[in-house]
Order: C-alpha cells, then structure tokens, then sequence
C-alpha cells in the first residue's frame, strides 16, 4: 500500500514545489507514495510522514500554524505519540525549536532544545539573508544520520534565510554549511529531521535528501 505523505498548509510555506519534488521521489520508492497538501487535522493524523514547509519569519509561521484548527494537537499526536517520521523545511525546521528570536522573541514546539537567532556572518562581504548554494558538511556534526549515508559529504544545497538554528546539543547536529561562520544546515533527533536548505530546490541533492525521507525507518 502507498505510504501517505502530508504536506502541511498553514498558508505560510512553498507548497507545490514541495508537493511537486515528493511525488516526484515517490515514483521510485517502494510501494510508491500518495502526496496530499492538506490544512486538515484529521487528514495529518492519518498520515504515514509529515511534512512542514515554511517561508517567512518565525513568529508569523508559529501564528500561523496554531490558527489551523487542530493542527498542533494533530502533529503532536502523529509526531511525538506515534513516532511518525517529520520534515521540516526552512522555517518549518526552525519550528521545532523552543523560541525564535525573529522580531521579538515566539514560542516554537519545542521538539529540539534549542533557538533560531539571526546570521551573523562577521564578514560584510557576506550579506544576510544567506541567499544561494553553499556545500553541506556532515564532519562537524554531532553524529552520522541514516538518512543523510546516501548523500555526498560537501553536496551543494539552496539556501534562502536570515536565521538559523542554534541546538542546545550538539547530538542534533546533522550537517552544516558555511557563510562567515558555522551555519545549521540539518537536524535530528529521534523520528524527525529538519533542513534549513530547501530540497525541493537543490537539484539532485535535494532530490536525493526527500528520497531518503520516503526510505527512512526511525
């Protein structure tokens, strides 16, 4: 039977393309996937992997996901009760923290002790926000991750942020890249996996990236 993959509407993220890039990773998975961009609670708790996208600042996404009826209550079921495997995208990572600090400070779900706070390059040839390609390392993190072995060590993926993810420990510390200091590019813990890159815009790496999600057993 297809696994079901939910791509969450909270009306803050790039929805299609993400929808477009998993169906697409979906053709060659095992028993295929069914893709569905959905607001509705009861369709999340149905799901087999969720995935939450993001574009824009912290404190509007964390709003805006809370005003979907249900929808936290429906994540925090099927993620952290029933173990189902979670994506997190751009903002949609940064969710998982405890707060953000962009325009004031927000409360995230609090899935990975830690906080999002604005890049701080210390070089002004580098401009923030962080707006391109930049080579993914996994050698500074805190432990090698299944769904990452199939990925190249120094594959380039596309960023676009202002903020980042500072963890709490360093055990959720999947990869990361550089931009005038050390960047989180991706983290982990337990059944739920976050990137600051966008997979469904990097091309072959990202491509690569989603695949391993539809493949990965927590």
């Amino acid at each position: 039977m297809a696994q079901r993959i939910a791509v969450i509407d909270y009306g803050a993220g790039n929805l299609r393309s993400v929808a477009k890039a998993l169906e697409e990773v979906a053709k060659d998975a095992p028993g295929g996937g069914h893709v569905m961009v959905t607001a509705s609670a009861s369709a999340a708790r149905g799901a087999d992997r969720i995935v939450l996208p993001g574009v824009g600042a912290f404190g509007q996404c964390a709003n805006a996901l809370r005003a979907v009826p249900g929808m936290i209550e429906a994540l925090e079921e099927v993620v952290t009760e029933r173990g189902r495997p979670f994506l997190g995208i751009c903002v949609g990572m940064q969710l998982m923290a405890r707060r953000g600090r962009e325009r004031g400070e927000h409360q995230g779900l609090g899935w990975i002790p830690g906080e999002v706070v604005k890049l701080d390059p210390g070089d002004p040839r580098l401009k923030v926000p962080h707006m391109g390609w930049s080579p993914i390392s996994q050698k500074l993190a805190g432990l090698r991750h299944d769904l990452l072995g199939r990925l190249e060590d120094n594959g380039e993926a596309y960023f676009v942020h202002s903020y980042h993810f500072q963890v709490a420990e360093t055990a959720h510390l999947l990869a990361t890249c550089d931009y005038g200091q050390t960047v989180t590019a991706v983290i982990g813990r337990d059944n739920v996996i976050g990137t600051q890159f966008h997979p469904e815009k990097s091309q072959a790496y990202g491509l690569a990236f989603l695949r391993g999600f539809l493949d990965w057993t927590p």
